[in-house]
This record gives structure tokens, C-alpha cells and sequence, in this order.
């Protein structure tokens, strides 16, 4: 495909353009009056036709213009769609809609949720960060009666997680600092995979190599190491509420039931997220590049968030994904715009920390 020429492009990109802001079939007369294409109506059409052969327009009726196929939007945000950077106004306006705590980072992330979904008008899903990825700060034990603790867990990400523990026998303040102690030393600067690796090993060893302090310590932190993967957040679904009530085709009114049904199970979507984690940058995933049936009419913009590093503005440790579900008819340009500038946001959080 990218050996379309200069006039096939240029018309390619009005026809999206033009389909985009309307939603409608777009005409040879529609190009040359409003997109500057100096040619006749009927060169516009012939070349229309070409790339209808390619795969790249479609015609939705017999005598009607055309629309653009999945993968002429493919091509349009691959090779023509120029994403106009943000001015020094609209980040300064945009951070202060997006006015984060320094607080723990799931709160963070719904809040950086539902102001995403009102600035873009389409629904948000967030990973959260990733279990494996995740590093152990500090973990301490709280005594709250003679035989219930309470669990701190905090992570490099800014995640605070408390669980409550019952014990059998009461624990002595001075003990249980001890264990507190110890189980910083052992685990700290671990991730929480190597954390519960790092536990089974410990618990493995002959028991006359391990104090009974230790042994204690070790078996306290087992039972409160989260479990299970990130979770995925769901910021928005009254988006789509809106268009469902608006909605007057069935198969329309099908097609966002389906996605309904897909943000409720989730794991699909996680599966899609956690793809995205692993390759830098924006990720723009069309109709069924999602491998998500119930996504097949749907358009995914996503990227990264995580830690940042010490070196260059590029060097982050990803740690979780954020993005946005909507039409393949969708501003591109404002929403790539938006998911990267979020991001960032969310980034900044876990830096502070």
C-alpha cells in the first residue's frame, strides 16, 4: 500500500476525512468542493474506483459515494493522519483538569478515567499496574487486637493495599517490629513475583535454618501477597449508554450490546491491554486488529503509563495501560492526542512517589 501515489493519497485522506466528520458516504463533487482537489469530478471517481479495488473504500450502496474499509483507516493513521502537537495553553489547561493527587495510583487512575472519557466523549478502560511488574516498597504489620494484624503493603507504583490477618497467638509489639524489620530487608526492592518466589524459597529451607521469628514473618507475608493479575478499570460506560439510547438501526443497537457484553467480562480486554505494555508508543488497534469479536466495529487507541526512569523522557518502565474504546469513526488525531497526555499524567503520579 504505500506505493499509492501522491493523488490517490490525497484523495484517501478526504474521503476519511470527510467520513469522519460526517459519518456519511462521501462523493467526487464532495472531494473537489471542499478538499481543495484539483480534478474533475470524474478523475476523482476513477480513483475512487482504484482504491476500492486496493481494499481501502468500500461503497456502501450501488450509486452512493464511498467510505473507508479498515484498512484504508489503517492507512490513513499509519501514513497520513498528522497529529498536531499540543500547544503550551492546552497542556497547561489540560494539567489542570487533570489535577492528580500524589495520592495511591488507583485513584489516580479513575480519576484520570472519568476526565478522559468526558474530554474524548468515548469510554475508558485502565490496566492496572501489573502484579509481576510491581515493586515492593515497604510492608508492615499493625497490631489492631490480640489476635488480628492489619496488612500494609505499599508499591513502588504508589499502591497501598491493607488486609486484615488473624493470628493464633498475640504477638508482642517488639516481636512483631522485629518481623516488620525482617521482612524489609528480605523483600523490599523485590517485585512481587520475586517476592512470593523469594517466600516459598525461605519457607522451603530445613526448618533448623530458619529462626521461628523468621518462619513467622515468612508465613504472615504469604497469606497477604496479592494474588490473581491487574485489575482493568471501566471508566464511562454512560457513553455508550447515550448512543445506545440514540441508536435507531438494530444491528447498531447489536453491535454495542456486544461491547457491553466484552467490558463486563474483561479478560479479553486485558489480554489487549497487556499486548500493549509491551511496545512503546501509541497503539491503534482498528475493527479487528483487536482480536476481540465483540470489538470488530470498534476502534482501540492505548499506550503505556509506569515508572519513569532516570535517563531521557522516553526511558519508562511500563507498569500498566490505559486507553480508549470507540467508533472506527472517531477523531484520531484528538484522541491519540488525549491517551498520550494522560498517560503522562499518570506517569507523573508514580514519579513523585
Amino acid at each position: 500500500m504505500s506505493d499509492l501515489n501522491h493523488r490517490a493519497r490525497k484523495i484517501l485522506a478526504a474521503v476519511v476525512q470527510e467520513y469522519l466528520a460526517t459519518g456519511d458516504a462521501v462523493g467526487s463533487r464532495t472531494i473537489t468542493r471542499r478538499h481543495g482537489v484539483d480534478l474533475s469530478p470524474a478523475t476523482v471517481r476513477n480513483v475512487m474506483s482504484d482504491l476500492e479495488e486496493a481494499g481501502l473504500l468500500k461503497q456502501p450502496h450501488t450509486s452512493a459515494g464511498r467510505v473507508p474499509t479498515d484498512l484504508g483507516l489503517r492507512f490513513f493513521v499509519d501514513s497520513l493522519l498528522k497529529v498536531r502537537s499540543l500547544s503550551a495553553k492546552e497542556r497547561e489547561e489540560l494539567e489542570q483538569r487533570y489535577a492528580l493527587g500524589s495520592g495511591d495510583v488507583d485513584t489516580a487512575l479513575r480519576d484520570a478515567g472519568k476526565i478522559l472519557a468526558e474530554l474524548s466523549a468515548h469510554t475508558v478502560v485502565l490496566l492496572t499496574p501489573r502484579p509481576e511488574a510491581n515493586v515492593l516498597e515497604h510492608v508492615e504489620f499493625v497490631r489492631l487486637r490480640d489476635h488480628q494484624l492489619l496488612a500494609v503493603l505499599v508499591t513502588k507504583s504508589g499502591q497501598v493495599q491493607n488486609k486484615i490477618v488473624a493470628v493464633r497467638e498475640t504477638i508482642a509489639p517488639e516481636e512483631l517490629e522485629r518481623i516488620n524489620n525482617y521482612l524489609n530487608q528480605v523483600l523490599g526492592g523485590l517485585t512481587l513475583e520475586d517476592v512470593a518466589l523469594r517466600i516459598k524459597e525461605e519457607l522451603q529451607r530445613e526448618r533448623t535454618q530458619v529462626q521461628e521469628m523468621e518462619k513467622r514473618a515468612l508465613e504472615l507475608s504469604a497469606q497477604v501477597m496479592p494474588q490473581g493479575g491487574a485489575e482493568v478499570i471501566v471508566s464511562g460506560q454512560a457513553r455508550l449508554v447515550e448512543t445506545v439510547a440514540a441508536a435507531s438501526d438494530p444491528g447498531e443497537l447489536q453491535k454495542l450490546k456486544a461491547l457491553f457484553r466484552a467490558l463486563e467480562e474483561k479478560q479479553h480486554l486485558a489480554e489487549l491491554l497487556e499486548s500493549t505494555a509491551q511496545a512503546p508508543g501509541i497503539r491503534v488497534f482498528i475493527g479487528a486488529e483487536t482480536h476481540i469479536d465483540e470489538l470488530a466495529d470498534f476502534t482501540v487507541v492505548a499506550t503505556s503509563y509506569g515508572q519513569p526512569g532516570e535517563g531521557s523522557d522516553d526511558d519508562l518502565r511500563p507498569l500498566g495501560t490505559l486507553g480508549v474504546i470507540g467508533p472506527t469513526r472517531m477523531n484520531y488525531s484528538k484522541v491519540i492526542n488525549l491517551v498520550d497526555f494522560t498517560a503522562q499524567m499518570v506517569s507523573g503520579v508514580i514519579g513523585r512517589r
